[in-house]
């Protein structure tokens, strides 16, 4: 896939430009409120939804807090059933890993299920380097490697295109990576979705080795979980020979019962829907029985990248509890507004602007900008299925922003020491109010320093005399 997030601008820049796009707020605008409606239905069809969620969010978070023990468990599980399980301390690590599973095979192609974390670690970029194409099987993400984009959604990864744009990407691309689209394909739905059946069809039953990730891990079993709506996870997951999976460390649940609660919760709040047309779950290998579907060889990826450093922090935290549903996507008035790859991020929205500055540190200007990509309306956590306060991690993100000082903040944290002494000083500050009514009609519309401000807000009239004056007069 060309384009990758990295030197992307900050978020501000991004957004500024992003905004001005008709087209794009268009799409974004009748995507996310036809999920957001469809979504607020079937959540209202549970009359215990408030109790399932306050079970997620506690399942979630003792699991984090003893996640040692249960990837012990869940390698040990993994292992007996005939697996092999690597660990990866970074992107770097994950991808070196997986090319050399995948030459090991002796095979130059893979297919892959929609995995969030393979794309956090740029794995099919990396995989390009080493001569290995990758191909993305979701339809959505086909259609993003296809037009050379980026995923701009959790969910829906093409949500910024239309289905003219959609169509123009098929007739254009697929030729180029296997079979072209049909002649005189048009925009519908259906003419979409079986030039993509017919095209990857070739790719599913060629590939000897498979990618994915996984949505849920059961400790006490083995057991991984991923869920879909298309069924082209279940062809990587059965037709190829080997099976790699790269999950985050935190995906893991210790038991059945825990996964029970989250086979509720992520399907009404992500597609809608009270259950995922497909389920599919393996434990280990079938070697022993050539008959059987399913991989002969499966390989678990358990991807730290920056995890465990989130885990050390007690607010911050919370993002690990993500089951990644998109929810906070499609109410988020700034997503709405600024879409998905203003971020410079695979994880766009909410959850992406308190997850990536975790992962990724601080240090660009893009990742100490997401925290400020929210009107902190609070709109995000509402939704959240696992109950993560968003705008609190947000506001405690954006103290260990200002505290990296740097020019800016320094005159911010001086300009504040100067009013915090003058709020202390009546007498000043009503001599200031005076000097201020008095000399309003020279005043600058816009203070100087002031315009990442100003540039959006209009400040108010300065009155004619300060209001302390008015009071003296009229009520003393």
């Amino acid at each position: 896939m060309t384009g990758t997030f990295v030197g992307m601008p900050s978020f501000p820049r991004a957004a500024r430009e992003a905004v001005h796009d008709d087209t794009l707020r268009a799409n974004l605008r009748h995507a996310t409120h036809t999920i957001r409606d469809k979504r607020a239905g079937a959540v209202a069809e549970l009359a215990d939804w408030p109790q399932l969620r306050e079970a997620g969010r506690q399942i979630k978070d003792r699991t984090l807090r003893h996640l040692d023990r249960y990837l012990e468990q869940l390698e040990e599980r993994v292992t007996v059933a005939g697996g092999t399980v690597h660990w990866a301390t970074d992107a770097d690590e994950a991808c070196r890993i997986v090319a050399d599973l995948v030459k090991a095979t002796g095979e130059t192609e893979v297919v892959k299920v929609k995995s969030m974390a393979t794309q956090e670690i740029g794995l099919n970029e990396a995989l390009e380097v080493e001569g290995i194409s990758a191909y993305e099987t979701d339809l959505a993400e086909l259609i993003v490697q296809l037009g050379g984009d980026r995923p701009s959604h959790i969910l829906v990864p093409a949500i910024h295109l239309n289905r003219q744009e959609i169509r123009d990407v098929f007739r254009d691309r697929m030729g180029r990576w296997g079979r072209p689209a049909p002649e005189g394909l048009g925009d519908e739905p259906a003419e979409l979705a079986e030039a993509a059946r017919l095209h990857l069809r070739e790719k599913f039953l060629r590939a000897k080795v498979a990618v994915s990730g996984a949505n849920f891990m059961v400790a006490e079993t083995g057991t991984l979980v991923v869920v879909e709506s298309e069924g082209n996870g279940r062809m990587c997951l059965t037709l190829p020979e080997t099976l790699i999976s790269v999950v985050g460390i935190e995906k893991v649940v210790p038991t059945w019962r825990d996964l029970e609660v989250f086979l509720q919760l992520l399907p009404r709040s992500s597609t809608a829907e009270r259950m995922n047309p497909y389920t599919s779950m393996w434990t280990g290998t079938y070697a022993s029985d050539a008959d059987a579907d399913g991989p002969r060889a499966f390989h678990l990826v358990l991807l730290d990248n920056g995890r465990t450093q989130v885990l050390g922090d007690a607010t911050g935290r919370q993002a690990l509890r993500c089951i990644r549903c998109s929810a906070c996507l499609n109410v988020c008035p700034v997503y709405e507004r600024a879409g998905g790859h203003a971020y410079g991020s695979v994880y766009p929205g909410p959850i992406g602007a308190i997850l990536t500055p975790q992962l990724r540190g601080t240090a660009s200007d893009l990742d100490a900008s997401l925290p400020y990509a929210s009107s902190l309306c609070g709109a995000c956590y509402d939704v959240c299925p696992v109950a993560i306060d968003i705008p609190e991690v947000l506001v405690h993100l954006r103290e260990r922003v200002a505290a990296q000082g740097g020019r800016g903040r320094r005159l911010e944290k001086a300009a504040i020491r100067a009013a915090g002494w003058l709020l202390d000083h009546p007498a000043a500050f009503g001599a200031v109010e005076r000097l201020a009514a008095r000399t309003r009609r020279v005043l600058p519309a816009r203070p100087p320093g002031a315009g990442a401000w100003t540039g959006g807000r209009d400040l108010p009239d300065l009155p004619a005399e300060p209001f302390r004056d008015w009071w003296k007069r009229n009520r003393t």
